[in-house]
């Protein structure tokens, strides 16, 4: 297996593996990414900078994809952002792998938090997510994905504490 930027060439097999996805999971509704204006040309929303996305191939087929790009939620934030793993790709660490490569990546292009939202419905991504040291937050005051129904949220410059700074609170942070 080995990860390549995303380009056109991607694009297509990408929104089929998201809404295949979604669909199994009766997301396939207004509110989550089955809908997003762009999917059908990702690569055209992650060529800008801070942002990247990585499709994951399996002779030369795609069967994962992850991104990031910035996010005005919290200061140095990016959100981690549609991922997706085939089936046949499912239950073999492949997925905190790629979390791992993107929190790599948004690291080096210097943001320090990471923040993400998911579905109760994506109990297997939820899984991950937790497992990865990532935290649940309360519903931000705005959100992408208005169907989303769990945020999570990353420190990934000082993961051996608990805290997390969030704009807006008056102490600047919060213990999880």
């Amino acid at each position: 297996m080995e990860y390549r930027v995303l380009t056109a060439k991607y694009d297509a097999a990408l929104a089929k593996l998201i809404r295949f996805s979604l669909k199994a999971h009766q997301l396939d509704i207004p509110g989550t990414a089955y809908f997003d204006e762009g999917l059908d040309h990702l690569s055209l929303f992650y060529r800008h900078p801070g942002r990247a996305y990585f499709v994951l191939l399996e002779q030369d087929a795609l069967v994962g994809g992850i991104g990031f790009a910035e996010i005005d939620l919290f200061p140095n934030c990016c959100e981690l952002q549609k991922l997706y793993l085939d089936d046949s790709m499912k239950g073999m660490g492949i997925g905190s792998k790629m979390i791992g490569k993107v929190e790599h990546e948004a690291g080096a292009m210097g943001y320090q938090r990471i923040y993400l939202e998911t579905h109760t419905n994506l109990q297997a991504a939820v899984h991950i997510y937790e497992k990865a040291g990532y935290r649940e937050i309360e519903r931000p005051e705005r959100v992408i994905h208005t169907t989303m129904n769990k945020f999570y949220f990353k420190n990934l410059t000082e993961e051996k504490h608990n805290k997390i700074a969030i704009c807006g609170d008056p102490a600047g942070e919060f213990r999880i």
